[in-house]
């Protein structure tokens, strides 16, 4: 965009000022472009703005309900609602079932994979809209009546709306996405051989998810209605909803043009990713200095993407190049915190990884480049031994065994993971204390002037987003503690029948844990784009409660613990940011929670099958009793589970941290709640130096990847984030306005549409196996033959 008033550039700097992340992709123009003495009317418009109503341009700025949203929101949000288009209809129900059914199965599969690329809400938001005007071309347009009660429906209400277009986003965002339970209940089938009952896994997948979305009642009422908090996910999914309904109303050539590239980019995609995943797994990781020398062992370990350092190391994977376990997305984060997660990248793997091989960091030279656990001499421990069949702690295992070692890397991972915890709320403190505080008075003015809803409330949500929003019921506090009991009396039915490996009071800690992040960690999400996993942290905590107890130490707890505590902000979050993209849409609130509870209920069960599958079809390799020479079968998260579970529930913190390479890994805490404040430091003696983008929470969080089984990709999303989110953006503005997010949307959807084909034609029915060849090479795809195991 080009420049704004003086007023609303003051705004935005008092607002993006003291935040991490306060420059999003489509918030205004480089810098070297702008103007600020440029006439407001004489602005240029983005080229996605030429296929939506710009309402803000017929508006008075001055205009209190206008003034209080902020200039980018106004930008890319119509200002105008209409009150009658139809939102639950029988093609809003077709098309959620449609989408829903394969991206939760897609999602359940990449929670076993090493990296992955996630099932696209572009994708569906892209689709759906297709699908849905062709719904309303060929259904028959008659009434339907409903017996019993009285009611009609039409299977063709009208023309598409774009209210049905959100509603089916939206459900697919909350059923087609992956489930944090699915981890303790493979953990369980994997290594225990014990299966939990489908009815109980089922039930208890469904109410931790259910949990989240009741929690998200607590942030809801700071965060949601504010406009000062635009939640740029949402209004980059907003922007794309203005652009197709304008297309829908009167298509332009710059709109046609766009779908166009989006097809074709899809298209090629498909078909393109059929090399890296399944004929030529050589794309996977170009190591170069493999190819200069394939029985150097140093060479092989640097050059390596694949269980090396993976320096100058090119991937044409993109499911190694998005990997969303990075947290930072290619075409959607600014450019500043992709530089910021290749420097903890370039930390951990070129300057750490070199520093523990060869120069003794850490004094324990073996098992660098496992999550695995292991004895003294580097063998594989026998972590199921140390469970008795009572689920309590094996002493004499253990002491036959010897104490638990971890690789190097996996514990400076651990650390940097703790570090990004107490980072998080660190810097909160000190970079949006203000804002909290600020949106805590505007809270408790509002519950001091009760009246017809929360948009309602006192004269502190007087913009014009929220008075759109009064024409539809609010959704009562009641629906959100219905939610919740259901998912309480659910999982303290299954704790209570001992299934589930955790004491029952530790399930109400969770909760408590869980809510107390909801409020901090949505508003850094609010503000940046950025989630911070915490996974690390609550078995922390859940082995510190139960070490001293002589029942329930099972290993699996942990990760039951955690998936509770976790999911609940993670729930949270997508409900919220789902409930923006209807606030700026003006979807009605009661639709918009329906069809966030339906999709979870929808793609739970859907979750379990797709888990079930990949276990009893990939056991050997996600076990490692079979090594995948592509290293994507790895069941890389569920072994880190697996030893986090074991170290902290097994063998306890206490026991653990007296051990003298676990020692240092307490000081992470202070590390993490110290660098904020020296950040904050320098951001106020040199404000102009930029410090606070340096955000300490990204970086640990980026160090805290482990990178072991797969360091490829990160140095082509670099290159890759340079070409789009700095060349591109800085230089060819137009042209990446127009485009960007139809290609984040491409990628993905392709990557995801190649994945569930692979699935459909080479492992549907009877597993079929590419032959070996040069592009295939069974020794290694890299032609790193030197390369330790």
């Amino acid at each position: 965009m080009a420049s704004r008033t003086s007023a609303a550039a003051e705004t935005e700097a008092k607002f993006t000022s003291a935040l991490p992340a306060a420059e999003p992709p489509i918030n205004r123009r480089p810098a070297a472009t702008q103007n600020p003495d440029e006439d407001i009317g004489q602005r240029e418009k983005l080229p996605v703005e030429e296929a939506v109503e710009v309402d803000a341009d017929l508006e008075d700025e001055n205009d209190p309900e206008i003034s209080q949203i902020p200039a980018e929101v106004r930008r890319v949000v119509s200002l105008h609602d209409d009150t009658t288009l139809p939102t639950l209809t029988f093609r809003y129900f077709l098309l959620s079932i449609i989408f829903v059914i394969p991206g939760a199965f897609l999602s359940s599969m990449n929670s076993f994979r090493t990296t992955y690329a996630p099932y696209s809400v572009f994708f569906v938001q892209i689709a759906s809209n297709y699908v849905g005007l062709w719904l309303a071309r060929v259904l028959p347009h008659r009434q339907y009546r409903i017996p019993l009660i009285n009611r009609t429906f039409s299977l063709n209400p009208g023309p598409w709306s774009v209210k049905e277009h959100v509603l089916v986003t939206i459900t697919a965002a909350s059923g087609a996405t992956g489930n944090l339970a699915t981890t303790p209940i493979a953990l369980s089938d994997l290594y225990f051989n014990r299966r939990v009952h489908p009815a109980a896994a089922i039930f208890f997948m469904w109410s931790i998810d259910a949990t989240g979305y009741a929690f998200a009642a607590i942030a809801r009422q700071v965060l949601l209605y504010e406009p000062a908090y635009p939640w740029f996910q949402a209004l980059c999914q907003t922007a794309l909803f203005e652009t197709q309904s304008k297309q829908n109303k009167n298509p332009t050539p710059t709109a046609r043009k766009q779908i166009r590239v989006f097809w074709w980019v899809l298209l090629g995609i498909t078909l393109w990713q059929f090399l890296p995943e399944y004929a030529f797994p050589m794309l996977n990781s170009m190591a170069f200095l493999c190819w200069v020398a394939p029985h150097n062992p140093i060479a092989n370990f640097i050059g390596s993407g694949l269980g090396g350092m993976g320096f100058l190391n090119l991937t044409f994977d993109w499911a190694n190049v998005s990997n969303y376990n990075a947290g930072v997305p290619l075409f959607l984060s600014p450019w500043w915190s992709q530089v910021v997660l290749f420097c903890s990248f370039v930390l951990s793997c070129w300057v750490l990884l070199p520093a523990a091989k060869w120069g003794g960091l850490g004094g324990y030279p073996y098992c660098l480049m496992t999550n695995r656990a292991c004895t003294a001499d580097g063998d594989r421990y026998p972590v199921t031994d140390l469970v008795t069949p009572q689920n309590t702690f094996n002493q004499t295992a253990y002491e036959e065994n010897g104490p638990l070692h971890l690789g190097v890397h996996y514990l400076w991972s651990i650390f940097f993971d703790y570090a990004s915890y107490f980072s998080a709320y660190s810097w909160i403190a000190f970079f949006g204390a203000s804002q909290i505080r600020e949106a805590y008075k505007k809270f408790r003015a509002r519950r001091n002037n009760p009246g017809q809803g929360i948009n309602h409330q006192c004269f502190y949500h007087t913009d014009r987003l929220n008075v759109l929003m009064r024409s539809y019921e609010e959704v009562p506090l009641w629906w959100y503690l219905v939610l919740f009991l259901a998912s309480f009396v659910a999982t303290m039915t299954i704790v209570g029948l001992d299934i589930l490996y955790i004491p029952w009071w530790t399930y109400l800690v969770a909760l408590g844990t869980g809510a107390a992040v909801v409020v901090p960690l949505g508003w850094l999400y609010a503000i940046s784009n950025f989630q911070l996993p915490i996974g690390t942290f609550n078995e922390l905590l859940y082995g510190t409660m139960v070490q001293n107890l002589s029942t329930n130490r099972s290993p699996i707890g942990a990760s039951v613990y955690g998936s509770i505590a976790g999911d609940a902000w993670y729930r949270a979050q997508y409900m919220l940011q789902d409930q923006k993209i209807g606030h700026y849409m003006h979807v009605p609130q009661r639709a918009v929670f329906f069809s966030q509870v339906f999709g979870i209920t929808m793609g739970v069960p859907i979750n379990y099958a797709a888990m079930t599958w990949i276990i009893d079809s990939k056991r050997d390799y996600l076990t490692g009793v079979i090594d995948d020479p592509a290293h994507i079968w790895t069941a890389q998260s569920l072994t880190g589970s697996l030893t986090m579970g074991v170290q902290y529930v097994l063998i306890g913190p206490t026991r653990l941290f007296q051990q003298q390479q676990f020692k240092p890994l307490p000081y992470a805490f202070l590390v993490g709640t110290a660098c904020p404040a020296i950040i904050y430091l320098l951001h106020r003696l040199f404000p102009r130096a930029k410090f606070h983008l340096w955000n300490t929470t990204i970086f640990f969080s980026g160090g805290s990847i482990f990178y072991g089984n797969v360091s490829t990709g990160y140095f082509s999303r670099f290159i890759g984030g340079f070409v789009v989110m700095y060349w591109a953006y800085r230089y060819r503005y137009q042209l990446w306005a127009k485009y960007n997010f139809i290609l984040a949307a491409a990628f993905d959807a392709g990557f995801n549409l190649n994945m569930l084909l692979i699935f459909l034609i080479f492992g549907s029915a009877k597993v079929i196996g590419m032959p070996n060849w040069w592009g295939d090479d069974a020794a290694s795809v890299e032609k790193c033959y030197a390369l330790d195991d």
